[in-house]
């Protein structure tokens, strides 16, 4: 980096340097549209308790890609097959209501460790560079072409169609299963939608922080949210401003340090979600009861 791209306090010169060059340009694209799909579907993640289930069909998207580059297609159209045929397993497998979650564990574990084997048989087996399969570990958003960031519009354009859809639904699905089920509410058909919905923005987020800190997209913001509201609405645009802000500062804090994007973007996320729960518990320590002082012994 030269002495004139190092950043100033002149906000519209360093976003004139981060804009310059056309892959900076495509990072921006992508990464805001990855953070809108991501930040919504990971607040419904949260409040349905699927975190897991996220972990897994991110651990997925490694041997999909590994998939695609021995079959020598597109990497990331391995990782979308793999994401989504896991999605239906898990949805497929979760049997009613109540024994949902404990069924639906099972499922995740069973398909993760298979999935895994698959990935590790995949690697093996390819006798090429696998230096484009590392890339989906860790992002690989800095290289970004033309035609990613159509694909990745498309992709988002379409994931919030759906969400706009079953959002009612899928909150109520998501607050009370039983109730919304006694009101005819289809929770069975909707939680397999939903988790296609999370396995393509799996997909798409990868593009950003990789496989292996997906989280830091789709569930950390959606966390921090609810610490800060309990109103479904208000929380779902928390947590979308905060995967946008958490992208914009990563790609910004990346560009001019050395500094990889990825790490960038999960500590942003992590040091928010400590800075939340560090001061939410300052603040129920603070409302403890205090003991009356005692008088002078007599």
């Amino acid at each position: 980096m030269t002495p004139l791209d190092q950043p100033s306090w002149d906000l519209l010169a360093d976003l004139q340097l981060l804009l310059q060059f056309q892959f900076m340009r495509n990072a921006f694209l992508v990464g805001t549209l990855v953070a809108l799909l991501a930040g919504a579907i990971g607040y419904f993640v949260v409040l349905r308790g699927q975190s897991f289930a996220a972990h897994m069909l991110s651990q997925v998207g490694f041997p999909g890609a590994a998939a695609g580059v021995l079959v020598h297609t597109s990497p990331v159209l391995g990782l979308i097959v793999f994401c989504a045929g896991a999605a239906l397993g898990i949805g497929l497998r979760s049997r009613g209501v109540d024994a949902g979650r404990r069924s639906e564990s099972a499922a995740v574990g069973s398909i993760l460790a298979f999935a895994l084997a698959l990935g590790l048989l995949f690697f093996r087996l390819y006798a090429g560079s696998a230096q484009g399969i590392y890339a989906f570990l860790f992002g690989s958003i800095l290289g970004i072409t033309d035609r990613d960031v159509v694909v990745t519009a498309l992709t988002t354009v379409a994931g919030l169609a759906v969400i706009a859809v079953i959002g009612r639904p899928l909150v109520f699905a998501s607050v009370d299963p039983d109730a919304a089920e006694a009101r005819g509410v289809p929770v069975r058909g909707i939680s397999v939608i939903f988790l296609i919905l999370v396995a393509l923005s799996v997909a798409e987020t990868v593009q950003v922080v990789g496989t292996l800190l997906v989280f830091a997209l789709l569930v950390t913001p959606g966390a921090v949210a609810q610490q800060l509201t309990a109103r479904p609405w208000l929380g779902l645009a928390l947590t979308v401003g905060l995967s946008l802000v958490f992208v914009f500062l990563g790609l910004a804090i990346a560009y001019f340090s050395l500094f990889p994007v990825g790490f960038v973007v999960t500590t942003l996320a992590f040091a928010a979600y400590a800075a939340v729960r560090g001061a939410r518990a300052v603040r129920a320590i603070a409302q403890l009861p205090r003991a009356p002082a005692l008088g002078p012994a007599a």
